[in-house]
Order: structure tokens, then C-alpha cells, then sequence
């Protein structure tokens, strides 16, 4: 079990690290409100990747690839809930915008894991990868595999959110700030882009 985990972190490093969809969201809510303010978008994140992970480690994935319209669907509404995200980042501050800035919240964590089918693709090959190459037994090799990739992110992202709270220190001053939110405004839709083209 000790060998599997070192395994899989090794594995999963370069995937949860290099900078994501996911990491760039934490990291623009992270210099938008602080890193404290991303604390429950990320537990909704990845209290809905442990379930996601667990369901598709025990067979969940099998029925997707019967219903391969259901990872359009997944791809498309995903990329217009980050590009909405993206464009109430992007006025934040703003004349224009006449609702005040909100840190994201538990559910839209949830929302953005679920929403997100490239994480369903790396969930996938995750499992062909490590599932059977431990002596337990599967539903305990699913949760092994399931709890070290859901920290593995945890902590990736929560790092990256701390990135961009460090990041925000810079930006004092309410024109700087402005800026600095059309410019997250702005990587957070090229992500939405790039989770409906991947």
C-alpha cells in the first residue's frame, strides 16, 4: 500500500501542479479575496473529487463510455460556468458592475469538479494505471487511490491559491485592484476555452 501511494503521488505530481484549469481558478479567487476566502470552494472542489473518483473507480466510468454525449455535455456547460465566472471576475470592481464581488463559494467548488471533463479523463487513467497492483481488496484499493489523489490536489491548489493571494499584495491601490481582477477575469476565460476545446 506504502509503494502504491509514493506511486501514485509521483504520478499525480506533474498532473496536479503544473498549472490547470483548476489552479488558475484558485489562483484568481486567491488574489481576488485572500487565500482564507478559497477555503470552501476548495473543500466543495474536493469533497466532489472523492466522491467523483470513488464512483468512477468503482464502475461509474464504464457507463460514461456507453453515453459518450454525456462528456459534451459535461465539456460545454462546464466551459460556460467558468466563462461566467470569468466575466463577473472581469467587471468586479467595476462602474459597470452592480453586484459586489463574491468569493466562490462550496457549491460553485462542487460545481467546477463536476462540471470539469478532463478531470473524469485523468480520474480514468489514473485507475488503469494503479487499480489491482495492490494485495488489498478493490473497494479498499479505490479508496487508497481515491484519498491520495484527492490530497495531492488539495494541497496543489491550495498552494496555487496562496500564490495568488501573495500575488494580490502587490496590487494596493483600487486601480491596480481593478486591473488585476480584468486580468484573472481574463485567464479565467481562456481556462473556460480551454476545457471545451481539451
Amino acid at each position: 500500500m506504502f509503494q502504491i501511494s509514493i506511486a501514485l503521488a509521483l504520478f499525480l505530481f506533474p498532473l496536479a501542479w503544473s498549472p490547470g484549469p483548476g489552479n488558475m481558478f484558485f489562483a484568481a479567487n486567491g488574489a481576488r479575496f485572500g487565500f482564507l476566502s478559497t477555503v470552501p470552494s476548495n473543500a466543495g472542489y474536493h469533497v466532489a473529487t472523492w466522491v467523483v473518483t470513488a464512483a468512477i473507480g468503482l464502475g461509474f466510468g464504464a457507463a460514461l463510455d456507453r453515453t459518450p454525449q454525456a462528456f459534451v455535455f459535461l465539456q460545454t456547460a462546464g466551459a460556460l460556468y467558468v466563462l461566467w465566472l470569468a466575466w463577473k471576475t472581469f467587471r468586479a470592481g467595476t462602474a459597470e458592475g452592480h453586484e459586489a464581488a463574491k468569493p466562490a463559494t462550496f457549491a460553485d467548488g462542487v460545481v467546477l469538479l463536476v462540471l470539469n471533463p478532463k478531470a473524469y479523463v485523468i480520474i480514468a487513467l489514473m485507475f488503469t494505471q494503479f487499480l489491482g497492483q495492490s494485495q488489498g481488496g478493490r473497494v479498499l484499493e479505490v479508496a487508497l487511490i481515491t484519498t491520495v489523489f484527492t490530497i495531492n490536489n488539495l494541497i496543489a491548489f491550495s498552494v496555487w491559491a496562496l500564490i495568488g493571494d501573495k500575488i494580490a499584495g502587490w496590487f494596493g491601490t483600487p486601480q491596480s485592484a481593478r486591473r488585476l481582477n480584468m486580468v484573472f477575469g481574463v485567464i479565467l476565460a481562456v481556462v473556460a476555452v480551454w476545457m471545451f476545446l481539451g
